[in-house]
């Protein structure tokens, strides 16, 4: 997938399979956004099958919209 090259600004987006791996999650949990965002801070198992250390950027719960 090809990325903006940043000169626009912003944020750099996230990953496509890390924000894919969080709707899996959400559907399968059947979870709200905010609650989605809480839950990969607060398990580790969350973190690792998202493939995320405790320092990562986590998405917050506005980019997770499924709306």
């Amino acid at each position: 997938m090809a990325y903006s090259n940043g000169s626009k600004g912003g944020r750099p987006p996230f990953d496509p399979v890390l924000m894919f791996k969080i709707l899996m999650i959400q559907t399968l949990n059947d979870l709200p956004d905010e609650r989605t965002e809480y839950l990969i801070h607060d398990r580790l198992s969350f973190m690792r099958f998202l493939g995320l250390g405790l320092s990562d950027r986590v998405p917050d719960a506005k980019t997770c919209q499924t709306n």
